[in-house]
């Protein structure tokens, strides 16, 4: 190769341009630095295509059929308008608050130690005093020691599954519910049972069958702000849901995800009025403070918190002090409830947003309510849409929206899809529901009523 003096004259180049275009080079593999001598391009391998046909019938078949990656978890083409997304925008997150907590926690012990395996106390502490807050007059708030420290909300669901439910065991889920709640008990070999849920939540009798019917001895399910519907319990919803699980001598895990994303009213968590250990309380900073600090709170009372220990110890063993410690520094800090009260305002702008470049562009999109927090709008398509077909296309003009059907545990209701309306660039929101209007548009109305034929495969 030319010397870098060479390259920035007949490149015009700034030295700091070429040394990063080298350094890109040498981590493909093209070139390779030989000090002294130079720096020259590798020699060209054939490659060859291998064989791993062996691991087929070692690895057999699977137990549950799990996506390689969900339409959240998806990256967007930089010039994208990116819909799908599970995650809030970082100009939605407090990033100098971040920042700072994490060179805070670098420069501390947190760096060099093994945290306690239930978890830092100062934290464990924290998110009690925080459901403790909600908890009425006259109640018993928990305590620290009820609350264990888990990688994420996800990883603290596998491990309530498997260690509540079994495999094999039924579990009962909201239909719709999130994603990964659906693949968390595929994971564990647990059975999912759907419950038909709506705008308030769980139909109560529907919820009362199903306990009959299958003796499940637990339900997952989203009290606040549903993931992916937006939908927040009554008040009377929630006392008859509680009274179901109390006299079935079973569990109710809530996943209070969206605590944090109020808009036009404050979670109101179950667990704060139940103080028997029948309610396993999941709260998570990761979307709140940052994606990159993955820390979530479980609270559970009695024995099941011991059984949960156990299945997190032989999991992951701890959660990483440094993450503790900075997630700790963000929501102690008093610029951190001026950050939320920010959010809620700007939440509601592009909610708003969102849902009137909807009503102009894609009329035929029905909206069964307005969520008062969350991060999504959950719309229903007109009968017969091809949701599959729809995301492709809206794909191919550079727009990404999450189809509806991976988060049902069963057949889907309907055609769904599913809007964040907290990703980058707002102000594409109306661009980005113009195609998806012309995208349902070219699906005519002959192709949505017509049978389709099922082509046979060559």
């Amino acid at each position: 190769m030319p010397s870098n003096r060479a390259l920035m004259a007949r490149y015009g180049a700034s030295p700091v341009t070429v040394q990063k275009a080298m350094r890109t080079l040498g981590a493909l593999g093209l070139v390779e630095s030989r000090p002294g001598v130079g720096t020259f391009v590798r020699a060209v391998r054939t490659a060859r295509a291998l064989d791993y046909g062996w691991q087929t019938g070692a690895l057999g078949a699977p137990r549950a059929r799990i996506p390689t990656l969900s339409t959240p978890l998806r990256s967007a083409a930089p010039d994208a308008i990116g819909l799908h997304a599970g995650y809030p925008d970082r100009t939605l997150l407090p990033e100098r608050l971040v920042r700072t907590a994490l060179t805070r926690a670098a420069r501390s012990t947190a760096a060099l130690v093994r945290s306690d395996a239930a978890g830092s106390p100062e934290l464990r502490a924290w998110f009690a005093t925080e459901l403790a807050e909600a908890t009425p007059a006259g109640g018993t708030p928990p305590a620290a020691r009820d609350v264990l420290i888990v990688p994420g909300s996800q990883s603290g669901l596998s491990s309530i599954f498997r260690a509540i439910v079994g495999f094999g065991r039924p579990v009962l889920l909201e239909s719709p519910t999130y994603w990964g709640a659906i693949l968390a008990a595929a994971q564990a070999g647990v059975r999912a049972v759907p419950v038909p849920s709506g705008p308030d939540g769980p139909d109560p009798d529907e919820l009362a069958r199903a306990f009959e019917e299958t003796g499940a001895r637990l339900l997952y399910a989203q009290p606040n702000y549903a993931n992916p519907t937006g939908a927040q319990w009554s008040r009377e919803r929630a006392e008859r849901v509680l009274d179901i699980v109390r006299a079935r001598g079973a569990f109710l895990v809530e996943d209070d995800w969206a605590h944090d994303f109020g808009i036009d009213g404050a979670a109101r968590p179950l667990a704060a009025h139940d103080e028997a250990g029948h309610v396993i309380y999941v709260r998570s900073l990761t979307k709140s403070v940052s994606p990159a600090v993955r820390v979530a709170g479980v609270i559970a009372r009695g024995p099941v918190r011991d059984r949960i220990l156990a299945d997190r110890g032989a999991e992951s063993m701890y959660v990483s002090d440094l993450l503790q410690a900075a997630a700790l520094d963000v929501v102690t800090h008093p610029g951190w409830r001026t950050h939320l009260r920010h959010l809620g305002q700007q939440l509601r702008a592009r909610r708003d947003l969102l849902v009137d470049s909807l009503a102009e562009h894609v009329p035929d999109a029905q909206l069964d309510h307005v969520p008062r927090g969350g991060l999504h709008l959950w719309a229903r398509l007109p009968d017969g849409t091809d949701v599959d077909r729809l995301t492709r296309d809206c794909e191919t003009d550079g727009v990404l929206i999450a189809p509806g059907t991976e988060w049902f545990p069963a057949e889907p209701s309907g055609p769904f899809v599913r809007l964040n309306y907290t990703g980058p660039d707002p102000e594409r929101f109306p661009d980005g529901a113009r195609v998806i209007g012309r995208a349902l548009a070219r699906q005519a109305p002959a192709d949505r009523s017509a049978p389709r034929v099922q082509e046979p495969r060559g």
